[in-house]
């Protein structure tokens, strides 16, 4: 798993108490050629929760103590909350929906751009930062989702543009947008995800192929779990 990474690589997994998180912790834990892998959330130590950048900072400087990072994953997100869904129409737009989506999708996988880039070992890191293929403008055809749609297209923008700062100091890194599909978890469970999703650990598995046959000319791109590039 991840040969591409050096052995005794050292992996880091943001959102790690969610379904899709916690797949990847497991399978990287498993792996004998994975040194340590740190698990982060809300309620881990260090914790780190996106509504408050100091706990992102802090758990950057944390891990600085430790080894270079070879492995980072964001696998969290935010589709619905108890107190609301994705928007059907226009009609439904509203800012508490929008600013709370933003700032899971958007602004935390930012802050963790900005934080955790300068943790990132020289000889090969890859960062993946899990995005959605409905926040493909080019593909979108249904309309609906608006804050979901939007905040994963910004999410995108993000990564492409850090894609171009980090390969100048970098240029052994590759930063990805990666699609992970429709996967069985609490984020899909409303729109039968529980019926047409895949388990979480076959998810988590086929994205991790995908980031171990990425190369630096790669970096900055957007892609699906199948390791196919999606349209902007």
């Amino acid at each position: 798993m991840m040969d591409s990474l050096p052995d005794q690589f050292h992996a880091l997994v943001i959102g790690a108490s969610g379904t899709i998180g916690a797949a990847f912790v497991a399978l990287l834990r498993a792996s004998p050629r994975c040194a340590s892998v740190h698990g982060l959330h809300r309620h881990s130590s260090p914790g780190l929760d996106f509504a408050d950048e100091n706990s992102v900072a802090e758990a950057a400087r944390q891990l600085a103590a430790g080894p270079r990072l070879h492995l980072i994953i964001n696998a969290a997100g935010l589709l619905h909350t108890p107190a609301f869904m994705p928007e059907k129409r226009l009609a439904d737009l509203n800012t508490v929906q929008m600013q709370a989506t933003f700032e899971a999708n958007v602004f935390g996988p930012a802050l963790l751009l900005r934080h955790f880039a300068p943790l990132l070992d020289s000889q090969r890191a890859v960062v993946a930062m899990l995005s959605a293929k409905v926040g493909s403008i080019g593909d979108n055809r249904l309309g609906g989702w608006y804050s979901y749609r939007a905040s994963k297209a910004a999410l995108n923008m993000m990564v492409k543009t850090a894609a171009i700062e980090i390969a100048r100091s970098q240029k052994n890194s590759v930063l990805v947008a990666l699609h992970p599909g429709t996967v069985n978890s609490q984020l899909s469970r409303p729109f039968r995800g529980d019926a047409i999703g895949r388990p979480a650990h076959d998810a988590a598995s086929d994205m991790l192929r995908v980031l171990d046959a990425l190369t630096p000319a790669d970096s900055g791109s957007f892609r699906s779990y199948t390791g196919d590039e999606l349209p902007w």
